[in-house]
């Protein structure tokens, strides 16, 4: 099925619900240099500014700037002949993540639930770990078939909308993918890293990925990131269900579904937003 014609969320539209900036008495400096140090604690730990300021929506000057002043007191370091950029021996205890899996779990029970009663679909809430999505919630389907709970399973990071979700946000990791053709698990999965790379640019600027039948071929998948107070994705939440649940006949992605999707990871991050100013 083609989805040349499906109706595109953009990031704007994203961002417009989303809380960003909304933390009382925050800074917003501090909180995107904190997420560029976030950022390069995952994966490699080595990246260009291009990935960094496309990963966290900044304007390249921005990116550079906090960059600039980072190396400036050494919390980063820059690769003079490569011009990559990799946290400084001042934050080694960075190469953490900032958000357990238990935590993100307990801060989106309240959401997961109804998200699966509104969209009819089962919901998964999932964390980065290493090339995989684990998966730390899980809410079953609102009918009465037989359903296996996925909590604590592992999930593959190209072939699922969780996991395109988290890749497209984390620069790091996706230069730990291999070089040649990714695993295949149906006819429909992307194998090619080119096609995988031009896919989680298109994630990053809807803001919400989608997997028709990359998985299971008779399943569908859509997600949307959880963002911390600093902009950091720090999970994904997501619905899977039949192709037609989730998809119409032409493949894309229903639209109240997306909003209901990305509402729920807004509602999320506000519930991490909560907690993180109460400390």
């Amino acid at each position: 099925m083609s989805r040349r014609h499906c109706r595109t969320f953009q990031l704007s539209e994203f961002l417009d619900r989303a809380y960003v900036g909304t933390v009382p008495g925050s800074i917003q400096s501090i909180e995107r240099a904190a997420a560029i140090l976030r950022t390069l604690a995952t994966g490699s730990g080595t990246l260009r500014l291009a990935e960094i300021s496309a990963s966290l929506h900044l304007p390249k000057g921005t990116a550079h700037g906090i960059l600039r002043t980072l190396t400036e007191v050494g919390f980063v370091e820059q690769d003079r002949d490569t011009g990559r950029y990799r946290l400084g021996e001042g934050l080694s205890d960075l190469r953490s993540h900032g958000l357990d899996g238990n935590e993100l779990r307990a801060l989106s029970m309240n959401w997961a639930d109804p998200l699966a009663a509104r969209s009819g679909a089962a919901v998964r809430v999932g964390a980065l770990v290493g090339l995989d999505v684990l998966v730390v919630h899980y809410v079953f389907r609102p009918d009465p078939s037989d359903q296996r709970a996925d909590v604590g399973s592992l999930l593959p990071i190209h072939a699922t909308a969780l996991g395109k979700v988290l890749l497209a946000h984390s620069p790091g990791t996706q230069r730990l993918l291999p070089a040649g053709p990714l695993t295949a698990y149906t006819g429909r999965t992307i194998t090619d890293p080119v096609r995988l790379t031009a896919e989680l640019t298109a994630v990053r600027a809807r803001g919400h990925a989608l997997e028709f039948g990359e998985h299971l071929p008779d399943q569908a998948g859509l997600a949307a990131p959880i963002l911390s107070p600093g902009g950091l994705v720090v999970g994904a939440v997501g619905i899977h269900g039949d192709l037609d649940r989730i998809c119409d006949a032409a493949g894309c992605p229903r639209p109240r579904l997306v909003v209901q999707v990305t509402d729920c990871a807004h509602a999320v991050g506000r519930e991490l937003m909560t907690s993180r100013s109460g400390e």
